[in-house]
């Protein structure tokens, strides 16, 4: 049985940690990516918000498929929600399997479809007072279609 652990939250995370427990399990290889929330052109803050059972279940989907894909040791997804603010930690992906190839594509998958399907509504606040919600990105959405 593969390690699969799913959290949607406020808190902060540790990459640390996570990536440890994926280690633990194993494998050849752990592969991550860790999003950071970017600043510039005056942001303050991004407000990421949900509806938990929603959100919860089509992750759960994404990593169901991942591990359908390839041979997964252990997945582990952290999404954060609530007000972030330039430099925070947002979100977490992390794959164990035996052997590199399907630890980086797997991750790589599970971002990308994270990236565009999971249900996260995001409003980003600048210094000027402006407050504009994150539209879609065509860009995004080819770079998930990749994957068929």
């Amino acid at each position: 049985m593969s390690l699969v652990s799913i959290t949607v939250g406020e808190a902060d995370f540790d990459p640390a940690s996570l990536l440890a427990q994926l280690e633990g399990l194993g494998g050849g290889a752990v592969a991550s990516f860790t999003g950071i929330v970017r600043g510039g052109d005056g942001l303050v803050a991004m407000r990421l918000d949900h509806y938990p059972a929603m959100t919860e279940a089509q992750i759960a989907r994404i990593v169901e498929d991942a591990q359908a894909r390839w041979p997964l040791l252990g997945v582990i997804v952290v999404h954060r929600v609530g007000e972030l603010h330039p430099g925070e930690r947002i979100v977490f992906v992390g794959t164990a399997s035996a052997h590199r190839g399907a630890a980086l594509e797997a991750c790589a998958f599970l971002i990308d479809w994270l990236k565009t399907s999971a249900p996260f509504w995001k409003k980003e606040r600048f210094a000027d007072g402006r407050a504009t919600w994150v539209e879609a990105r065509a860009e995004d959405d080819a770079t998930r279609d990749r994957w068929g």
